[in-house]
């Protein structure tokens, strides 16, 4: 099993060591935890897909110490995705570009388009400086649960398939990264995060287009992701403040709602949306293991910037 480090220097180069040597590690990123193998070694990529449970057809983000590495990656670099990187690298931004023709096709699920993201947080930045290369890193948890944002998350889901894990702290962001896909001839967004369609408008000079069509299948964007292994649901804050929930013991994420006489769990979100972003995996998390009968997540605002969570939101709860 694979044991917590604190996030020191001294374990950072123990770290960094381990993934050289073709060993798994996670570690904490500004979004959530990401479970790291070198990129460029297949026998450990490959036992990164086992340790989550993920099919080979999905794929995974390369994470780079500097945005300058990305031409490594790609056979072309188009001036908008150089643009977004000048705006939002390092950060919780993933293009997605044509690889170059050495990039294994295990990282990209057998598609032609690798995902590259240059994380900000500062562990993830060392780790991967000492590494010198691309760290495939795909959230740190089994395929389609709640993603972890804090070490001990990882230990709960990973613990007998990860060789160490580096603290650093609960993930100052929560969700993950938004993916912009520059391999067509106009930019589209795969899937928003905190790097609003507002932001990328502003650096485009447009609006990208929507996911659709022929756009490569990325990270997050199946119908049913992000879930609780506890039913989850979408309720109006009418249907809370009725009481008429039916029979059951419930935990409820709510925004605005005063639950009087509730039974149950009860827990009180943060009114803004980045506030609400960075708790809501660790409170899907502790709902999860409390036995429950169902998980209630009172519905968040339709403004743009709660879209990242509504998208999140409405995954974890598809049935």
């Amino acid at each position: 099993m694979g044991s917590i480090l604190p996030a020191n220097r001294a374990n950072i180069e123990r770290a960094a060591d381990l993934l050289i040597r073709g060993h798994l590690v996670a570690f904490p990123t500004e979004t959530v935890y990401g479970l790291g193998a070198v990129a460029t070694r297949r026998e450990a990529v490959q036992r990164l897909f086992e340790a989550k449970g993920r099919p080979p057809d999905h794929p995974v983000i390369v994470h780079l110490a500097r945005a300058g590495e990305i031409d490594e990656w790609c056979s072309q670099v188009p001036a908008a995705a150089r643009a977004l990187a000048d705006a939002f690298m390092p950060g919780p931004l993933t293009l997605v570009l044509p690889r170059a023709p050495h990039v294994s096709t295990a990282l990209t699920g057998g598609q032609e388009t690798i995902g590259l993201r240059v994380p900000s947080h500062p562990v993830a930045a060392e780790l991967l400086s000492l590494v010198g290369g691309g760290v495939a890193a795909p959230s740190a948890n089994r395929f389609g649960h709640v993603s972890p944002t804090a070490a001990r998350h990882v230990e709960d889901d990973l613990g007998d398939c990860v060789d160490a894990i580096l603290d650093g702290g609960p993930s100052n962001v929560g969700l993950e990264s938004t993916i912009v896909d520059l391999s067509g001839e106009r930019p589209r967004l795969l899937r928003p995060g905190v790097v609003t369609e507002a932001d990328l408008c502003q650096v485009l000079g447009h609006p990208p287009l929507p996911s659709g069509g022929s756009a490569p299948r990325v990270p997050g964007t199946l119908e049913r992701h992000y879930a609780p292994s506890t039913p989850a649901r979408l309720v109006s804050t009418a249907r809370l403040e009725s009481g008429e929930l039916g029979p059951g013991r419930y935990g409820v994420l709510a925004r605005t709602s005063e639950l009087q006489g509730f039974r149950g769990d009860w827990c009180v979100m943060p009114k803004g949306p980045s506030g609400y972003g960075r708790q809501l995996y660790a409170r899907l998390r502790e709902f999860d293991r409390k036995g429950l009968s169902a998980i209630l997540i009172e519905e968040v605002p339709e403004a743009p910037e709660w879209r990242a969570i509504r998208d999140r939101l409405v995954r974890a709860t598809r049935r």
